[in-house]
């Protein structure tokens, strides 16, 4: 399959263009010919452009490669070496709703052919690959896995808005179903992966292997954010005391927040799932979850508070959010716990205003019925930065003297201004 592919004899597809990929697609297409698929026409007639609607991807890298964008699944039919990139979210009730990419494996099942390797990117429990999507694929091909196609479990590492750790640069963990299959699917993303490839030992290792990075972050997060909440109670500040403890060589250096987005609030879900079919309960797991999935509310309550303290009442109050994004300098608002945060204050009554330069408007509003605001009014009771983006970290106390009524908070979730708010009241956790 390897040398099918460089020799330009078979064609790669990429299904799901979104923050994963659209640049695994664009990569391979530097040295192989490429099929990028995905549902929404209005995505792919932007990238037919050369534009990325997510804009983390600079236009300069749709030049140079050979790629057909396409939302047409019979075009499929042409590539023999598919990497299936869409989405696993979790429901309403936090289950893992894999309809993402069980449809993905509907659409590939149905143009499989004999000879042909699957790749699965998206982030799934261990086990899920040859037990969920791999019968799907034999159900809608009609072809019997092993015998007459390959699969394997390669998982997205990509940091949406991170230009340092970029796909090229970090290393690839890779499987296939046997011993070929993992070396020929290996020797393929050696072909962009510049930092090399890790070969896991089989598909469920490769699976739990990613699961466990974020589950691991989403923990030592929750840990920052209990202290956080007890710090409150004693008075100090936790950046503070994380800078002090810090200054030890092996002391890690995670910090409270609101943990939302595709990855580290999701994935920690899909470990438990698995866990508690297998009936064992995650106590840590779960625990972190509860603590990161309260901290929308928490920042809420205490704002509402301090509103108290200052001798208004929160019903009427008038309070500024700026960002919405789930995290800094992004355009995802896939999963924000910001509006968490705006859930709660409506909850008491107060009036929000939320402003966001990356966010678009149009977007916010059909996922969370929210109009966000160009400009900011003024007499605010408190101002809430949400979201460290960067036109937001060189922000003076004049700036929010100006937004402020009198006795006005400011509510800084990310101990951005901390050193820098000297006169007005001021929170962070």
């Amino acid at each position: 399959m390897y040398r099918e592919l460089v020799e330009k004899k078979a064609k790669l597809s990429v299904i799901g263009l979104g923050y994963v990929g659209l640049p695994i697609a664009l990569e391979f297409a530097r040295k192989l010919d490429v099929i990028a698929f995905d549902i929404r026409a209005d995505r792919v007639e932007s990238m037919k452009k050369g534009v990325d609607p997510n804009e983390e991807v600079p236009d300069e890298a749709f030049n140079n490669v050979s790629i057909h964008f396409t939302t047409d699944p019979e075009d499929l039919r042409e590539a023999s070496f598919h990497i299936i990139a869409v989405p696993t979210p979790t429901d309403k009730h936090k289950l893992p709703d894999l309809r993402p990419v069980m449809a993905a494996s509907e659409t590939v099942g149905k143009i499989l052919k004999k000879g042909d390797y699957v790749v699965y990117e998206s982030t799934v429990y261990p086990g899920c690959t040859e037990e969920d999507c791999v019968p799907a694929l034999e159900k809608f091909s009609s072809l019997k896995y092993r015998d007459d196609f390959k699969a394997g479990f390669s998982p997205e590492r990509i940091n949406p808005g991170d230009k340092l750790h970029t796909l090229t640069s970090i290393v690839k963990v890779t499987s296939g179903c046997d011993e070929d299959a993992a070396e020929e699917i290996a020797k393929t993303y050696e072909l962009i992966i510049d930092s090399g490839v890790h070969r896991a030992s089989s598909i469920k290792v490769a699976e739990a292997a990613k699961i466990i990075e974020n589950t691991q972050r989403d923990i030592n997060i929750a840990f920052m954010n209990e202290l956080s909440i007890i710090f409150n109670r004693m008075g100090i500040n936790t950046y503070e005391v994380l800078e002090a403890a810090g200054t030890k060589w092996n002391f890690l250096k995670f910090f409270p927040g609101l943990v939302g987005g595709h990855c580290i609030g999701v994935d920690p879900y899909y470990l438990s799932y698995k866990a508690k079919e297998l009936g064992y309960h995650p106590q840590m797991v779960d625990s972190g979850r509860f603590v990161n999935d309260s901290m929308g509310g928490y920042v809420g309550k205490q704002t509402v508070k301090k509103i108290i303290a200052a001798a208004k009442s929160p019903k009427g109050a008038r309070v500024l959010v700026l960002g919405i994004t789930f995290k800094e300098n992004v355009t995802d608002i896939r999963n924000s716990k910001v509006i968490d945060v705006i859930d709660e204050l409506a909850d008491f009554g107060c009036l929000v205003d939320v402003m966001d330069p990356f966010a678009d408007p149009g977007e916010v509003k059909k996922e969370y019925g929210l109009d966000l605001i160009d400009n900011p009014g003024n007499k605010y009771d408190a101002v809430i930065v949400a979201v460290s983006h960067a036109p937001y970290l060189e922000l003076k106390e004049e700036y929010f003297d100006k937004l402020l009524d009198e006795n006005g908070i400011v509510v800084d979730i990310k101990g951005i201004y901390r050193s820098k708010i000297k006169n007005l009241t001021y929170w962070s956790l």
